[in-house]
């Protein structure tokens, strides 16, 4: 997919790897198959198809029909891949090792862990079960987008090394956008669209978008094929990349730079200075060019890059994000290279921002806040007064007044607590009162804000007190 980085011939030639492999021998497909099932396969299939639809590293797909007369997709997986991945997996760990040895500055990179990580995610894409998991959740967030079709799973035609899902006639996009370069635009709106939903709605996202998994039907909706390669995202990374998305479009480096500092894996050793210097450095060209040039993927690559270079530990579902962008801005540039999709990306973000501030998810942040202020409220105190006792009575000895300085500890962790739960109160009463709703949502704001307002007087009047007594 990176034409921009290899020469075409090597392109042409690594594009087979996407569904043109060499396929395996019918007869080692129908054993997988009978050996899974424990039955003949013309006792579970009318008709299956020989040649295969495709062939590629982890499976090869036939096309069959059920007993019930169901045209159905079966994927089967080809034999021996543990085997196959760990001797894979164990040949670049030692090359990696060697060149750490002949080149220590390559330990700063942390290749062991990219390769343990590249083992987890062959691992999940050969879990057909994790599969069949994926396909299910991006049904139902194709509820809403009518333009884009999943396959379903049949359960009870699905085992180990066998997935079948339904069938539906297609063509490949880069084929189908030789024949119709002007419905590209549109098809890749619909895919950036789907790829933006299910990542902030879903928190689940497609990794491996490359032509070969994306087919065109013949009613004109698209096909997404082949959810072995996904990823997860928790809800807190998720809000750190609206942020950092929304900061890459406006061209703002600092809350770029910051937003990736959230979602990232720090540590002691990260020489903060350097790497902000090394983020405005990545983000410059961002500032000074024109914004429909952008490259999200190449973006976050450099953000990437500059982070591993600061010991930043990239957390992986962002380094596996990017390869998913920056395939699909690959696959942009092929099938629609004159397509604006940067401002596909600001509608987008323009549009989960919205949905973002909804009375509901307000609603329901605002009660996991509560919560988490009540167990700090609750557990500081004791907590505070555990660990000094633990200290008082280690090996440092009894420290003087140590006693005094938990008390006074814990009454201020007290207070800041107060203080915060007085904040949230004050914020959550703006927001009702922000709201298109009136009646009670007014007054319950109105409410909020003057008990809050009232809670972080006492607070400083007691802080005002403590003050002048000490």
């Amino acid at each position: 997919m990176r034409r921009d980085l290899i020469p075409e011939q090597y392109a042409n030639e690594l594009a087979l790897l996407h569904d043109q492999l060499p396929a395996m021998p019918f007869d080692l497909v129908r054993s997988i198959i009978e050996a899974e099932f424990g039955l003949p396969l013309t006792k579970l299939f009318s008709e299956f198809s020989e040649a295969p639809l495709g062939a590629a590293s982890i499976a090869q797909v036939h096309k069959a029909t059920t007993l019930d007369g169901r045209v159905v997709a079966v994927k089967v997986q080809r034999p021996n891949l543990n085997l196959v991945i760990s001797k894979d997996i164990a040949l670049l760990t030692h090359l990696i090792s060697l060149g750490e040895m002949l080149m220590p500055q390559l330990r700063s990179l942390e290749l062991h862990r990219v390769v343990n990580e590249f083992a987890l995610s062959l691992q999940r894409e050969i879990d057909f079960t994790h599969e069949a998991r994926s396909i299910l959740i991006f049904r139902a967030a194709m509820s809403e987008c009518p333009e884009l079709w999943v396959p379903d799973v049949l359960n009870s035609y699905s085992r180990g090394a066998v997935l079948t899902m339904t069938f539906s006639e297609g063509e490949r996009i880069d084929l189908y956008a030789q024949k119709h370069p002007e419905k590209m635009p549109e098809a890749m709106n619909s895919l950036l669209r789907l790829m933006l939903k299910t990542i902030f709605e879903n928190g689940l996202f497609h990794a491996d978008p490359h032509p070969g998994n994306v087919f065109v039907l013949p009613d004109g909706r698209l096909a997404l094929l082949d959810f072995g390669n996904t990823g997860e995202l928790d809800e807190p990374m998720r809000e750190s990349l609206a942020y950092l998305l929304e900061a890459v479009i406006a061209g703002d480096a600092r809350a770029a730079s910051e937003a990736y500092l959230e979602m990232a894996l720090s540590s002691d050793e990260v020489d903060r200075a350097a790497l902000q210097m090394d983020m405005k450095a990545a983000l410059y060209e961002i500032r000074r060019s024109d914004l429909n040039a952008i490259s999200i993927g190449a973006t976050f690559e450099a953000l990437t890059q500059a982070g591993t270079r600061n010991r930043v530990r990239n957390p992986n579902e962002f380094v596996l994000l990017t390869r998913a962008v920056l395939i699909m801005e690959s696959m942009i540039e092929q099938l629609a290279p004159n397509h604006d999709y940067i401002a596909s990306f600001r509608e987008q973000i323009s549009r989960l921002t919205t949905l973002h501030f909804s009375k509901q998810r307000i609603a329901d942040k605002t009660t996991r806040l509560a919560r988490e202020l009540e167990r700090l409220m609750l557990g500081a105190p004791s907590d505070t007064r555990r660990i000094l006792r633990r200290v008082a009575e280690g090996n440092l000895g009894r420290l003087p007044r140590l006693e005094s300085m938990g008390e006074r500890l814990s009454r201020n962790l007290e207070r800041l607590a107060g203080a915060i739960a007085y904040a949230a109160l004050v914020i959550s009463g703006s927001m009702l009162l922000l709201t298109a709703e009136g009646d009670w949502h007014h007054t319950l704001g109105e409410i909020m804000i003057g008990v809050g307002i009232f809670g972080m007087a006492i607070t400083g009047i007691g802080v005002l007190r403590s003050r002048h007594t000490r």
